[in-house]
């Protein structure tokens, strides 16, 4: 197993001693993706992004047990918060998230709550992670075993990302532009780092058919794009790594940048994909 931070560690092990706890004999496994398998761990901003595997399909009558574990773990811990189902074995690379009827509902912790119902994060990003990177921190190893994504499912899933939920997004920035300029800094940092290294993984990701971590597809992006947006990228990788003071340009400008550079980022995703498919008729 890959070594883990050392706050990651402790809550994992305490995480572990509470769910034997509460609900014995019930754990199969726990796998950890997200930052944490990218490497890409950050201090008192990543979460842990889990998948805890079942010997049997938890329900809600199960609901007060894992409230418990989570109450607590949050109660000892202020970072790093926990975000991710609960499965069986057979769930392990799942694309469909629809649950057919009550019996069939995940368990999922996510943003401080306990759902249960359909679960958002079963997409090829999640399964290409865990196959590929995927950390085991108990239980038996099954990482390598996830039948899929193929390359191909990765880039059709990430350029369908970026033309519904980013494309979304970036309508939205815009219409409401007058009202977002004036939100305090920290908010504006926050939507500059989420966005901009947002749309730097998808760009990676449908260059090279992989996964990266934010701070490297920042990275990525300073030695592939233009310099004119070398700076907002800096500033981004900036605030992501917890920096003060990243710039002086006032908040209109930075949310202004922060819009064209959206719409250059889709706008090159666009044509690279008409390109690669283009090119793909032409081999045949």
């Amino acid at each position: 197993m890959k070594d883990l931070p050392q706050i990651v560690d402790k809550v994992l092990l305490e995480y572990i001693n509470l769910f034997n706890h509460y609900l014995p004999e019930t754990l199969e496994g726990l796998y950890v993706h997200g930052s944490i398998a990218l490497e890409a761990y950050v201090n008192d901003s990543s979460d842990i992004d889990f998948i805890t595997v079942t010997k049997r399909r938890l329900s809600k009558e199960d609901s007060s047990a894992l409230y418990r574990i989570h109450k607590t773990l949050q109660q000892k811990f202020q970072k790093p918060d926990m975000d991710g189902v609960y499965i069986v074995k057979d769930d392990i690379g799942k694309m469909d998230s629809s649950c057919k009827d009550e019996n069939e509902m995940f368990a999922y912790f996510n943003n401080g709550e306990l759902n249960f119902g359909e679960y958002f994060n079963f997409n090829p990003i999640t399964w290409y992670v865990m196959k590929h990177k995927g950390i085991r921190v108990v239980g038996p190893e099954i990482l390598s075993s996830i039948s899929g994504p193929s390359s191909q499912e990765l880039c059709q899933y990430v350029l369908h990302n970026m033309n519904t939920y980013w494309v979304r997004r970036l309508h939205s920035f815009e219409e409401s532009i007058e009202e977002v300029k004036h939100y305090p800094t920290a908010m504006i940092d926050t939507e500059i780092e989420w966005s901009v290294l947002g749309v730097l993984r998808q760009y990676y990701t449908l260059k090279e058919a992989s996964i990266i971590s934010k701070q490297a597809a920042g990275q990525y992006g300073l030695q592939e794009l233009p310099e004119e947006w070398h700076s907002l990228i800096r500033e981004a990788m900036n605030i992501r790594s917890g920096v003060q003071g990243v710039d002086s340009v006032s908040n209109d400008i930075r949310v202004k940048q922060t819009i064209k550079f959206l719409k250059y980022v889709i706008s090159l995703c666009n044509h690279m994909n008409v390109e690669q498919h283009t090119h793909r008729l032409d081999t045949r």
